[in-house]
């Protein structure tokens, strides 16, 4: 029992001491920020030259196509803004100029873009390849997000065409 009555009171006197510490006379609050800056939307496209095709002098009109090569739109601003990729040409030219705003000349077609991050890219053809046009639209977009895809080019190359190298420049954009 001795042992109890010892232990007891010194228990009760911690208690003691806790409750009669002092009270702060007054309190304030310091507030804190932090800030995550945004990164940049980037396209990066082939960087060619991208060979359509080979045909023999004709009489008749004649179609070339084949694929770009990989396009990709990195949106790397972390936030919710969507982005719309646009695309056109300028006309070929060579022995002659071949057009690329007539309509039926040219053709952009874009397959489904594979994504990353959250976005919903809704793909779009541009016929013919100018004047500009969107191919690829991210909507629903939360963070960052990436979307790549390989387009073909339709070229419809006129009847009686002269001889020789043709070349154009396809122009991407992002914004």
């Amino acid at each position: 029992m001795r042992i109890r009555s010892v232990i007891s009171p010194l228990i009760a006197g911690a208690a003691v001491a806790v409750l009669a510490s002092p009270m702060p006379a007054s309190a304030a609050d310091t507030p804190v920020t932090v800030q995550v800056s945004s990164g940049t939307l980037d396209i990066s496209v082939p960087t060619g030259p991208v060979n359509l095709g080979t045909v023999g002098v004709s009489g008749s009109p004649q179609s070339v196509s084949s694929q770009l090569g990989n396009v990709t739109v990195t949106d790397g601003r972390g936030g919710t803004a969507g982005w719309t990729t646009t695309v056109s040409a300028v006309d070929f030219t060579g022995p002659q100029s071949i057009s690329v705003s007539a309509a039926g000349s040219s053709s952009y077609t874009t397959p489904s873009a594979s994504v990353s991050g959250t976005a919903t890219v809704t793909a779009s053809d541009l016929n013919p390849l100018y004047p500009p046009g969107p191919v690829q639209v991210a909507t629903g977009v939360s963070g960052i997000n990436s979307a790549t895809w390989n387009p073909t080019i339709h070229l419809t190359i006129p009847a009686n065409a002269l001889a020789g190298t043709y070349s154009s420049t396809i122009t991407h954009s992002v914004a």
